[in-house]
């Protein structure tokens, strides 16, 4: 793999580092700010409607720009957002700044998967956007636990100062190795692409399973470390190592899902999503026992990543030609919108429905609606491609 592929993994492990941190870091903000802990947690909320949103925006605003330019500025205002949030001086300004962080999230990924693409064969499209994506599992593995320890040891402002040089190190990295491209002469890039690509069928129904896949992810990993400590019986201490178990299972599952899907697609995401859906409600039952729990959540984590690059490849090609690069940054919003209905519902089952212990049952269910879209456009696409003559969905290799 190209030296350009694991700059990319590097802005993927501060973006990484710069989302999941402020978890471990609520606590410290709401005493330093002066806000509720609730208060706080709504920093997580601000970052997702960022990203959410910033997808289109950036998306239209910079359809033209030669993708390296684009990603250097992204890790710019990346760099900034960061530095913004180590100086904020109250609770609003530092909802602003996590806001503006966001806006470079989807873009980056979404850019960076075309990227990613172009830089390798064929048939390793799918195992090049793994890579990149394995900066974020990473940051949730080693970012994420040392920056909590810097923020809670040095206070939270150290953390984002911290990611802050992390971003004028991709930032370098992304400049020195990602090669030059040429800027986009193509009024379909701009907001004209927007439009064809948002009308395309089966690109909104990727769009769709990637949401509803990570609605089954986010409802049950949002609440792990409650469920681990009320229901299984682990103490709050024993919850970090067991998260660590968790990341490697993301490890895992990231790189085997993209190896998998350059060879066999759509058998991929057919089966990721079962996969998904079979762990899920395997851990309602597992959860009553400790290592059965622990291994559960592995499995989990592994089966969770493993559809990213197969369904992130698949919005690819649904976006074929011009128009890919945004294609991909809605298809980042999507995981996002996914992460925050995810909570949300997780936290309905708990007020409003069985409780804590059903958390996994209801998220498990998610996944099959999402491999019910999957099979629904698998059967389109047949349909299609026996009417026009054209090449099925898949990879190269298949």
């Amino acid at each position: 793999m190209p030296l350009a592929l694991y700059a990319l993994t590097a802005g993927a492990f501060g973006i990484g580092v710069t989302e999941f941190v402020i978890m471990g870091l609520l606590i410290d903000v709401s005493k330093d700010l002066g806000v509720s802990i609730s208060a706080a947690g709504l920093l997580i909320s601000g970052y997702a409607i960022g990203v959410v949103v910033g997808a289109p925006i950036l998306g239209m605003l910079t359809g033209k720009w030669s993708r390296k330019t684009l990603l250097m500025s992204l890790m710019v205002v990346f760099t900034v957002g960061n530095l913004a949030c180590a100086l904020a001086p109250d609770y609003w300004t530092l909802m602003a700044a996590r806001v503006l962080t966001a806006f470079a999230h989807a873009s980056f990924f979404g850019v960076g998967s075309v990227v990613a693409t172009s830089l390798v064969a064929p048939n390793k499209k799918a195992s090049a956007i793994a890579i990149m994506f394995t900066g974020l599992t990473v940051a949730n593995i080693l970012g994420v636990p040392f920056g909590t320890w810097l923020g809670q040891a040095y206070g939270w402002r150290s953390t984002f100062f911290a990611v802050t040089l992390i971003g004028l190190v991709a930032l370098a990295v992304i400049a020195l190795f990602v090669p030059k491209d040429k800027a986009v002469d193509n009024q379909e890039e701009g907001s004209q692409g927007a439009l064809a690509v948002l009308g395309r069928r089966s690109v909104l129904l990727g769009l769709l399973i990637t949401v509803l896949s990570w609605v089954g992810v986010f409802a049950g990993f949002t609440y792990i470390a409650p469920i681990l400590t009320q229901i299984t019986g682990f103490s709050e201490a024993a919850v970090s190592p067991i998260l660590l178990v968790f990341g490697g299972g993301l490890v895992i599952g990231n790189l085997a899902g993209g190896w998998l899907a350059d060879r066999h697609l759509v058998p991929t995401i057919v089966a990721s999503l079962v996969a998904l859906s079979v762990v899920l409600l395997a851990l309602t039952a597992a959860i009553h026992q400790p290592v059965l729990a622990v291994i559960a959540i592995g499995l989990f984590g592994a089966a969770a990543f493993a559809t990213v690059s197969p369904l992130q490849i698949w919005v690819l090609q649904k976006a074929e030609g011009a128009g890919q690069g945004l294609a991909s940054s809605f298809n980042i919003a999507a995981f996002n919108l996914g992460n925050a209905i995810g909570a949300w519902l997780g936290g309905v089952v708990i007020d409003h429905g069985p409780g804590l212990g059903s958390v996994t049952l209801i998220a498990g269910l998610v996944p099959l609606a999402a491999l019910a879209v999957a099979l629904f456009a698998i059967r389109l696409d047949k349909r299609e491609t026996a009417i026009s003559g054209a090449p099925a969905l898949s990879c190269p290799a298949e």
